[in-house]
């Protein structure tokens, strides 16, 4: 089966289901654990106009659905509740509308903080939905935090900086 933007519109809205029956707040209540060894979800709470590689049944987001965002603050809040949750799975706070490290925030349990791996890929979809669900200011704090986090307490990769530079473009 193929989703288009109505389906993603209807998915965030809390009215539809994604490709496995899960709906948003299901996601939004899944463990760390649940997320980190998940890989299905992300493309569904953060839609950019390319297909993933992940999923095939993830809609892509196109014109139509870009024009859902921006006229619907329902889509823009619940993609913002979705961005809180990762930002909690990564051992970040998002607080007054900034972005810093929380206590327990260590490269030994957070699987971001190293070089590569499949978190790199999410955060780059995350600041490139953002910025093209008309939330660039989310996007771009999104992405100074993790830049500046990742090389300081982490280990991340140039080629992983770089992405992020260049996702909100």
């Amino acid at each position: 089966m193929t989703y288009n933007s109505p389906a993603i519109v209807s998915f965030m809205l809390g009215e539809a289901p994604d490709h496995r029956g899960r709906y948003i707040e299901g996601i939004w209540q899944m463990n760390d654990f649940e997320l980190e060894y998940t890989h299905d979800y992300i493309q569904w709470l953060f839609p950019i106009p390319e297909p993933g590689r992940f999923n095939q049944f993830a809609p892509t987001l196109d014109g139509d659905a870009r024009r859902h965002f921006q006229a619907n603050v329902m889509l823009r809040q619940n993609q913002t509740q979705s961005f809180q949750r990762m930002v909690e799975f990564f051992g970040l706070v998002y607080c007054d509308n900034e972005i810093g490290p929380s206590p327990n925030l260590s490269i030994k349990d957070h699987i971001w903080l190293k070089a590569g791996g499949h978190n790199h890929l999410r955060i780059t979809r995350m600041i490139r939905s953002l910025h093209l669900c008309h939330q660039p200011g989310i996007a771009q704090q999104f992405q100074r935090a993790m830049i500046e986090i990742g090389l300081e307490r982490g280990h991340v990769s140039d080629s992983s900086v770089s992405y992020w530079q260049l996702a909100n473009q």
